[in-house]
This record gives C-alpha cells, structure tokens and sequence, in this order.
C-alpha cells in the first residue's frame, strides 16, 4: 500500500525524543565495527511550520526504465543481461521463464528474497515478463540479452567479473550440501582495503540457504500475486537448470565520492520551497561506511511509511527468516466446540483464491478439524484472539485509517489483511490501487468464514479462549486438544509484500512477533518497545527512534535519517547475512512497487538505480535506500521532510527523485 493517509496535522516543533533514550533503554550510538564510523557534524535545517496536502495518486502502469548497466568513467553503460541486481552485484536469476531473485541467487522451487520459484515475479527475476531494472530472461520487456551493445554514445566494456560465482554453484535441486567443499572463489578484482559489499551479500546469503534450505512454490510480493495456485499444491518443483551469472554489481575499484562533491550535487536541491521548512538527510557509502554528507541526519523526524524499513530488519533479527506463524484449531470445553486460536498471521486465507498466493488456508484447517473429530459433529465456532492486547487502532492514526483502506483494525485472526472482498481487491491491486474495503471486526469476520468451511452456523460464533488441554476421555479429543494447524508464509515473504506495497496491516502483525520474540505484550506499544530494543541490539543509535506503530501511518513516529543509513550499511555488510532478506522487496525506481510510476523526466537518471522505500502522509514525503553512482559506487541514504506545505503531493516526491537522481547522475568527486 503505497498511500497511507490523507490529513495532516501541522507541527511546529523538531521531532521529539532528540538527544533521549527511547523506550528501548539505549542511549547514545552503538556502533558495529568498521561500519559506522564517526559522523561528520550536521548542518542545522530550517525550523518552520508545516500544512496538509492531498493523498498521494495510485501507481500508473510504465514503461520499463533503462536496465542497469555496470559503471564506466563515463557513466552507467553495458554490459547487459539477464535478472541481475541493480544496486547489490550480478543476481544468479533463475532459468528463463521461472522465478528467481535477482540478487541473491538461485534455488529449484526456491524462496523468492533467496532464489527461483515457479512463476517470475516482475520485480524479481528473469522469465516471461521479468524485470527490466533487474534484467529479465525471454520475453522480459526491452532489455537486450547477454552481449547487448552498449548505449549510444558508449563504448562496449568487455564483461565483468562474476563476484557470484559461489551462489551460482549452488546445485539446482535445492541447498548445498553442508558437507561438500565450498566452490571455487571467484577470481578477485585489483586489491582493495575491504571485501565489496556484493561478496560479503552473496556469502551471507549462501550461508542462510545451507542452513535452511526452504522451499516455497511461489514468488511475491504482492504486484504478481492474482494468479490461482497450481492444482496440486504439495507437488515438488522440477529440478531448475543452473543459473548464470547476469549484471555486474557496484565496481569496487570506483572511486570514492567525497563529502565536497555530494554537498555540491545535492545542496542546490535541497533548498526547493516545494519540500518545506525542514528537510533532514543522511548519505554514506556502504562499502566503508563514511558519511559523506548530513543535514539534520541525526534529527527524529516523522517518517512514514519508510518506518517499514526498520520493522523489516527488527522482525528478521527477533524471528529470523524463515520463521512461520502458526494458526490453530483446539477442542472446546463442550463436545463440538472447535475453537480456532489467532497466531498473527495477517496473510490467512480462506481457500486457494486467497489475496496472497502460498498462505496457510482455513480449508486446510478445517479438513484437518473434521479428520481429528471422527464422527462427532462441530456445532460452534469459537474465536480466541487473545495474543494481542491493546487498542486495534494505534491512537494517534488519523480518523480515516481505519476505513480509508489503507488501515485496519489489527487482530490476531483474519484473513487477506482484512479484506472483505478479495476478488476485487486483486482488480484493483493489479491496476495500481492498494486500498481495499476492510471488515471492522476481522476476528469474527475469520470465525464465521471457518465455521462455514465446517457446517457450522455463523451464528453460532463468538469470541472467547481456548480451554487448556486436559487428558482425552473415551478416545475422543479432550479439551484445548490441537485438532490441526497451518503456518504462514516465512517472514521473509512477508517482509517483501510490506516493503514492496508498503502493505501497512502486515507491517503491524510483524511488529507484534517481535513483541512476542522479546516477551513483550502483543499490541502497539508492546509491538514499538520490542522494536525500540532489538535496534539498541544491533549497534543502532537507540535515541534516534521512537516509534508509536510499525507502518508508519502514526505521526508520532520519529526516525533519523542517519538511524536508517546505519540500518541500511548494517543489512547490507555481511555481519548479520539474515538481514540482507530486507533488500529482495525494495521497489525499483520507475519500475516496481511504490516507485513504479517515478523517476521519469527530470530524475530520469535515477530510473532502475536507485531501490527505495517510499513514505507518504499529507505533508510528510520520505525515501531511504540504495543508490550506484555514475562511477559505480553505491550509497545508502535517507531523505525524510515533514513539514510540506499545501500543494498537490506529484510536486514534493517529485522533488525528492531529484535529490537521490542527483547522486545517481554524479560521481560526486
């Protein structure tokens, strides 16, 4: 959902909780080693005042961007490919027409944020209708094949370096083998200070796949997922052919931007009267970690939707990956009394027309019900909800959340995110509108669609709690009995359907799992100090967050923009290889996502190199990411401005895409 609100209140103080712990209980920065070196003193924004603007307008169908092509002294030109990833190195897609992730590296039937799957996802891999800012197989939109000449005006460059080879031997018929030699290294670039980001990627995500090896038949996120699921869904996949090497990654031999040349692209931006009194900004290399450039970066400013980027990596840390969230069905204290037990997950669905192709299904479990009860008959239904706690709306959401379509009441159980009417809501999503209609009581809503799976009357189902399970009596199930169960996607899934689509009702069920992870109350204010805690774990500044929701439709937000930079360095350097799932769902400029329908015209230069995550309220724009520069280094930054004044919303994202255009077009030197 790339559209989160439409009212803003103004606010004429700097963004709270400056300078103090947050509920996390960390003060000051915590640093990773060699990655968060100190920063270099930010220039002071403008204080100033800020007014509302019109919601943002749905994403309109494009035409591919330019691919991304490795770097020369000249800029961004050949060699072309297939499925490889624009900003992290050359992706080991997966075999013409299948569905590989472009960054990371292949699998038969592999997880999409980890390698192929039947079925390409667009904004994934190579196959029919691939990905033309990752490079596409056969069929992909407008991007020439292995060989490809160079763009006009360029001479060819001879083919680079495969920094993933190692991936790319992975065997296709799943994870390797943990006792088998590792493959060869791939042959080393000229020397250099520090192993290159796409090496320290590639191995850390190699490592999660030895260690798990997960297989899902499908690919997301969410932009190709309206299709039926095959007819048989427990059918092993067919052996995938080995992939290939695609494009080429950041070059580590680029040379550095310097602090001098990054103030001198974006300080004539920074100052356009159409992003307000206060724009705050961070941008540093990921490779070394040096900031090369802050204004405000260490100020707590309302973040939006980019808040997604943090629940992202907070989740994987607490949960990891592959984590799934179980929903079950237990006996009730009376005989027929099916009590079905909310576990979290946001993506149930109710049979295979589901919203997000792959989730656990009520059918499943109530199959699983009638084979555990035998002959006795289920007669009532009863809904235990009782995980979460707290308000089903976060306080300070704007009075339109909860029936705008964006927002919904978070419960414990429900299915499709809440959605009342799915066929419908797959219509819609496909033409670029996120919002759909949402059922006020998903809980009950969930209850009565299972107790139709059973025979059960609608009318016979209520809310209440699982007994606890007692010893069984004259062979039939006793009390609290588990019946059956069915488990969600893994989380890196659902990690990619809410940075993708900025799908806010996932990122709020994800907030509360790692609640749970830390033992903390299931709801709002459990789901932000969970969050608060596992960022002072991993070395992040702690003072610079304070969060009141984890989808960033709350105003009372606050986020750094240097906080996420740091963020993003960390997810992206190898130390923690879990966290590097969070990159597989960013959406690609002028391509995929919530920035599908930008970076034309004026940022033009940004299109298919720069991945980010959006963030949008009335008078709040925000964007965080990756970005190659024209000489082939690659940047993370930060651009968050919330005091926007009153104009049509197309002009200030507009205005951001120039800023981070800029480092795109530039070498920065």
């Amino acid at each position: 959902m790339g559209r989160e609100d439409s009212h803003y209140r103004p606010e004429a103080g700097t963004g709270r909780g400056t300078g103090r712990p947050a509920p996390g209980g960390a003060a000051g920065r915590f640093r990773v080693p060699d990655a968060h070196p100190p920063r270099t003193p930010a220039a002071a924004g403008d204080p100033g005042h800020g007014y509302g603007s019109p919601p943002d307008r749905s994403a309109a169908h494009r035409d591919a961007p330019p691919p991304w092509r490795p770097p020369t002294a000249a800029g961004h030109a050949a060699p072309p490919g297939n499925g490889g990833h624009p900003g992290f190195g050359p992706g080991h897609g997966s075999a013409p027409g299948h569905g590989g992730h472009p960054g990371f590296g292949p699998g038969s039937g592999g997880e999409p944020g980890f390698g192929p799957g039947a079925g390409g996802h667009p904004g994934y891999g190579p196959g029919a209708g691939g990905h033309p800012g990752y490079g596409p197989g056969p069929g992909g939109p407008g991007v020439p094949g292995h060989g490809g000449p160079a763009p006009a005006g360029q001479a060819p460059r001879p083919e680079a370096t495969d920094l993933w080879a190692a991936a790319a031997a992975r065997p296709a018929g799943g994870p390797p083998d943990l006792g088998a030699p590792p493959p060869a290294a791939p042959p080393e670039p000229g020397p250099r200070r520090r192993r290159v980001l796409p090496i320290a990627l590639a191995a850390a995500l190699v490592l999660v796949l030895a260690l798990v090896g997960v297989a899902v038949v499908r690919p997301g996120p969410v932009a190709d997922w309206l299709g039926d699921e095959p007819a048989d869904r427990k059918t092993a996949q067919a052996a995938e052919p080995a992939p290939v090497a695609v494009l080429a990654g950041a070059d580590p031999n680029a040379p550095r931007p310097t602090p001098e040349g990054v103030r001198a692209a974006l300080e004539p931006l920074l100052g356009q009267e159409i992003l307000g009194s206060r724009v705050n900004i961070s941008v540093v290399d990921v490779d070394t970690g040096d900031p090369l450039y802050t204004r405000g970066g260490d100020d707590p400013t309302v973040p939006a939707s980019v808040t997604k980027l943090v629940t992202a990596v907070t989740v994987l840390a607490a949960r990891g990956p592959t984590y799934r969230i179980p929903t079950r069905a237990v006996a009730g204290a009376s005989p027929g009394e099916v009590v079905i037990v909310g576990g979290g997950d946001p993506t149930l669905a109710v049979d295979k027309q589901g919203f997000y192709p792959g989730a656990a299904r009520l059918d499943d479990l109530a199959a699983q019900v009638r084979k555990a009860l035998g002959g006795t008959k289920p007669t009532k239904v009863t809904v235990d909800g009782s995980l979460y706690s707290g308000p089903v709306h976060e306080p300070g959401w704007d009075p339109d959340i909860p029936t705008g379509g964006y927002g919904s009441a978070i419960t414990a159980l429900m299915t499709d995110a809440a959605r009342t009417d799915v066929p419908r809501a797959k219509r819609d999503d496909a033409n670029g509108n996120h919002a759909a209609q949402r059922a006020r009581e998903p809980d009950l809503a969930a209850g009565r669609s299972f107790a139709r799976l059973l025979g059960v009357p609608t009318d016979a189902v209520k809310r209440g709690k699982a007994p606890a399970a007692a010893d069984a009596t004259g062979g039939a199930p006793g009390p609290g009995a588990e019946l059956g169960k069915v488990e969600s996607l893994p989380l890196n899934r659902m990690v990619d359907v809410m940075i993708s689509d900025s799908d806010n009702i996932v990122a709020e069920a994800l907030a509360r799992q790692v609640a749970l992870a830390r033992n903390q109350p299931a709801s709002f204010e459990g789901g932000a100090a969970a969050m608060d805690a596992v960022v002072a774990e991993l070395g992040l500044p702690a003072d610079e967050i304070d969060l009141a929701d984890a989808s960033g439709l709350s105003r009372d937000n606050r986020i750094s923009p240097s906080l996420l930079t740091d963020l993003i360095v960390l997810a992206g350097n190898g130390s923690r290889p879990e966290l590097a799932v969070m990159f597989g769902g960013l959406p690609v400029a002028g391509w995929s996502g919530t920035l599908a329908d930008r970076y034309d015209t004026a940022a033009k230069a940004g299109a298919g190199v720069v991945r980010a995550k959006t963030g949008t309220l009335t008078g709040v724009h925000a964007l965080a990411g990756v970005v190659t520069t024209a000489d082939g280094r690659l940047l993370s930054f930060a651009v968050l401005t919330d005091r926007v004044p009153p104009v049509d919303s197309d002009l200030p994202r507009r205005a951001l895409d120039r800023v981070v255009a800029a480092l795109a077009a530039c070498g920065c030197r």
